[in-house]
């Protein structure tokens, strides 16, 4: 292999395969054969100056990266991106969120900027070498962009795995008291209810002990992330949580959802916390005789 080949084959490794525009004339790829190679297909420019190796489309972390260092020094990855990079909401093919603090890197196709007046140096971490916001400021940064549902199941989710504190949650909330999102933060700070994987854990358990079928756990239907889903029977359920008691938005997305499952032939199921903590067998029983139906 020519050396110039092995020089961007060595950096590209380490990348997922993007290499930006300087990177490639440091190792000896001049503006001639970058043309060229873009011409013959065996490298794709994804943004100004960011290119991927290949005629293969991006990965869900080629595109995630490209994004950032497409704009620049001092850029991260944040809010939804930064949430599906820790693994605690799924992958979308949607913008790249990438928070940048003062300059204005411009516009780039496919990226979702946000320019907040400041961010931290202890708010920002890194993954496979790619800057990013650390979860808490991520789930912080979701409760101003996000529905409270997901903001509560990433939350739960760091939780559970141990990846978050409510004390790293709260000291940003103690820095920024009037951030955007900041009653969501604190109202899942306070509230003891259980979290989505004792709730899950507890609905099997139920289901087990009745000799009732196990659905299918945190499924992503028709654009929704749902609790449990029996396929066969066609049957969706919710929890609803703190956010669903009170809020006009609230009732309004939950009809939202529920129109969306009914046109598409599912019969959602809803049930609160207090209900699940309060009345585990009455709802074990309308589980059972809607599984019947």
């Amino acid at each position: 292999m020519h050396a110039v080949e092995r020089a961007i084959a060595r950096v590209a490794r380490r990348q997922d395969n993007v290499i930006t525009h300087d990177q490639l004339f440091e190792a000896g790829l001049g503006r001639g054969a970058i043309a060229r190679r873009l011409a013959a297909g065996t490298m794709q420019q994804l943004h100004r100056g960011v290119y991927l190796l290949g005629a293969a489309p991006p990965t869900h972390m080629a595109r995630t990266r490209a994004a950032v260092m497409a704009c620049g020094d001092g850029a991260v990855v944040s809010h939804r991106s930064a949430a599906e990079m820790f693994g605690l909401l799924p992958e979308t093919d949607g913008e790249v969120d990438v928070t940048v603090v003062g300059r204005n890197p411009g516009f780039h196709s496919g990226v979702r900027l946000h320019r907040p007046r400041h961010l931290a140096r202890h708010d920002v971490t890194k993954m496979r070498g790619i800057p990013m916001t650390t979860v808490a400021r991520t789930i912080c940064d979701l409760a101003a962009s996000v529905s409270a549902r997901d903001t509560e199941r990433a939350f739960q989710e760091a939780l559970y795995r141990r990846i978050v504190t409510t004390t790293g949650l709260g000291d940003i909330l103690k820095r920024e008291p009037r951030r955007k999102g900041a009653a969501v933060i604190r109202t899942l700070l306070e509230d003891p209810r259980m979290t989505r994987s004792e709730k899950e854990r507890a609905l099997l358990k139920l289901l087990d002990q009745a000799q009732l079928p196990r659905p299918l756990t945190n499924v992503r239907l028709h654009g929704h992330l749902v609790d449990a889903y029996w396929p066969e029977q066609r049957l969706v359920l919710e929890f609803d949580g703190w956010q669903a008691h009170g809020h006009r938005h609230a009732f309004e997305r939950d009809r939202r959802f529920d129109q969306v499952m009914l046109a598409n032939g599912l019969r959602p199921l809803r049930v609160t916390d207090r209900q699940f903590v309060g009345e585990p067998f009455a709802i074990v029983a309308r589980i059972a005789q809607s599984l019947r139906a």
